[in-house]
């Protein structure tokens, strides 16, 4: 009686244990997956007010109240988004139909009349390649850390007259704060804001880039805003 008894039992205490194990890690697993969200989430034009909205959740824990009122930067400011249907050279056309005579009139070193802010060097080459029908004549430095030192770059903008930068906003802010380079002369800054890396980040989703942006912004951009 014991031997019929004990081994339905053994049985029935082992099955369950399993599958609630296996249901506990699926539930992990897709939990974990926070690509499957941003997979689904539909490419959309960077609007001012998304940019204001994370400015004010940025600055709230280290701002007053009134001082975050001071940083609602006016419609002024702001250029109309890329709606997506533009290449990154017929967006800045539009946005900057006065390009060559800027250019043309720009003689200041260790600055630049505009510049392109992206999430890594890599992705930064790729929009200095497809910006070339837009650059013209116009020069054009990289402004990011991988395979370049700072002293290079800020010998470079020395030395010559550069019309664009395009690069991350951790060496931007790293050649301001050196004073290689000067934003007083600075015209456009653009975000390269809906490209999205291998996890389906944007560059604003990565917290690292976000705050270096925000300490960029800090840095010069807000007061010539």
């Amino acid at each position: 009686m014991q031997l019929v008894y004990k081994n339905p039992k053994e049985c029935f205490l082992i099955q369950p244990k399993e599958r609630k194990e296996n249901t506990t890690k699926t539930r992990k697993r897709r939990k974990k997956k926070i690509t499957d969200v941003l997979a689904k989430s539909e490419p959309k034009p960077g609007l001012p007010e998304d940019l204001q909205k994370l400015m004010k959740d940025y600055y709230s824990s280290r701002r007053l109240v009134i001082e975050l009122e001071e940083l609602n930067l006016p419609d002024s400011c702001f250029l109309k988004a890329n709606d997506l249907t533009h290449s990154l050279s017929s967006y800045l056309k539009e946005i900057c139909p006065k390009w060559v005579k800027l250019r043309k009139n720009h003689s200041e070193k260790k600055s630049v009349l505009m510049l392109i802010i992206c999430s890594s060097a890599v992705r930064a080459l790729e929009l200095i390649r497809s910006m070339t029908a837009f650059r013209g004549d116009g020069k054009v430095i990289k402004l990011f850390a991988k395979h370049i030192k700072v002293q290079a770059q800020v010998k470079l903008l020395e030395k010559r007259v550069v019309h664009l930068g395009v690069g991350t906003p951790g060496r931007i802010k790293e050649l301001v704060k050196q004073g290689g380079l000067n934003l007083s002369p600075l015209k456009f800054l653009v975000f390269d804001w809906n490209w999205r890396d291998q996890k389906l980040r944007r560059m604003m989703d990565i917290p690292e880039i976000r705050k270096e942006v925000f300490e960029l912004l800090e840095m010069g951009v807000l007061s010539l805003c």
